[in-house]
């Protein structure tokens, strides 16, 4: 029996077909893959909520106004209101998995309260919510061509700008999201 594909760090691209108004033109970037399903964060969806006001939810303070203009991102659908910091470099912060030996997710105040201090790590996202996928379902998705997949990128993620990410993404591995027909077949 064949081992099973890992897609941890690595992203899954929207098709252009794709209408869920949670994934629509969505770039997910996959922390954990393997035969009991799938973990993301969705890294192109900012919220109406910056990182100061999230900060100030929890009773902390930016350090400055720089930290508290950040943006929060919509990491998913799945338990929205958790909150989880995908970051580079690792560092040691409580509960974080390890995605690469650079990137980790956390999910734990300490983290977020170095960030608010400015004494965080030098790249970071943090988002509300995460993408779930269950057994077998993000396979089924695949064969279903509701995602392109592309390796992880961490430039991508930390270094540009938000509305860049899904065009970019997909012209990582070659590929134009405009020239694609409106549904895809398998031979």
């Amino acid at each position: 029996m064949p081992d099973t594909l890992d897609l941890s760090h690595h992203l899954l691209i929207a098709m252009p077909t794709l209408a869920d108004g949670t994934f629509r033109q969505s770039v997910t970037y996959l922390c954990e893959h393997g035969e009991g399903g799938a973990l993301g964060l969705v890294v192109n969806r900012p919220l109406p909520l910056s990182l100061g006001e999230l900060l100030a939810q929890v009773g902390l303070q930016a350090a400055d106004s720089a930290i508290a203009g950040l943006p929060v991102y919509s990491g998913g659908p799945v338990q929205d209101n958790a909150c989880l910091i995908l970051h580079r470099p690792l560092g040691r912060w409580d509960s974080t998995l390890a995605v690469t030996g650079e990137i980790g997710l956390t999910g734990s105040m300490d983290l977020l309260a170095s960030i608010a201090r400015g004494v965080g790590p030098e790249d970071f996202l943090v988002c509300l919510g995460y993408a779930g996928w269950g057994a077998g379902q993000l396979e089924q998705e695949l064969a279903d061509n509701a995602w392109l997949t592309a390796p992880g990128r961490a430039d991508l993620l930390f270094g540009m700008e938000v509305e860049q990410r899904w065009r970019a993404a997909a012209a990582s591995i070659g590929v134009d999201l405009d020239l694609l027909p409106g549904r895809a077949g398998h031979a």
